[in-house]
């Protein structure tokens, strides 16, 4: 196992589920490539403006893009066919997308010698950053910030990696399941974060 296989892992999920909403909101074909490119990538592209990554950088990652676009092409020609199992294992592989794209982005700020908070930022915008942009774009609230707890596994990954708790490559495969399980549980179990409306009675 990888980290070249989890990032194509993360991709494929981040990529059909930006192309899913996109198709849930009736848009045409070019916008569901483009939302779900945003998802897949957005949050890296936003990262790298961040921790001052040249967000030229991101075109380097040219299979990743086609393997984007081939997911997401799939998803647009056979629906009735991807729909089923998207919905069955669809959040296991967001959680290893999640896992694998937070601990990624928390590795380039330590390697840029970011703070701590700076290394957090970093995992959490390439973890969840594209989700939100996702969910801007197609009029929704973004689910990360109100629903399941989503976010907060980003954090906890820029933790580890920002405090040194994890540094071999042993250590980073320990964190990375460790981060996806508990994304899992969290959405088996509906694990949510308090919140409060203001208003009403």
């Amino acid at each position: 196992m990888t980290w070249e296989v989890l990032s194509i892992i993360g991709t494929i999920a981040f990529a059909i589920s930006g192309a899913i909403v996109a198709m849930e909101e009736e848009y045409d074909l070019l916008g569901v490539y483009i939302l779900g490119i945003v998802t897949a990538f957005g949050g890296g592209a936003v990262r790298n403006l961040l921790i001052g990554i040249p967000v030229s950088a991101l075109w380097q990652q040219g299979p990743l893009f086609l393997v984007a676009l081939a997911s997401m092409t799939v998803v647009y020609l056979f629906p009735k066919q991807m729909l089923p199992p998207w919905k069955r294992w669809g959040n296991f592989f967001d959680a290893l997308g999640l896992s694998a794209f937070s601990i990624q982005g928390a590795l380039y700020a330590v390697n840029m010698g970011h703070p701590l908070s700076a290394v957090i930022v970093a995992a959490v915008l390439t973890g969840s950053g594209g989700g939100i942009i996702r969910d801007v774009l197609a009029g929704r609230k973004p689910l990360v910030l109100r629903s399941e707890i989503y976010a907060v596994w980003a954090i906890l990954a820029g933790l580890a990696i920002g405090l040194k708790w994890t540094e071999s490559p042993v250590e980073l495969y320990v964190l990375f399941t460790v981060v996806a399980a508990l994304r899992i549980l969290s959405y088996t179990y509906g694990w949510k974060l308090p919140r409060r409306a203001v208003g009403g009675e």
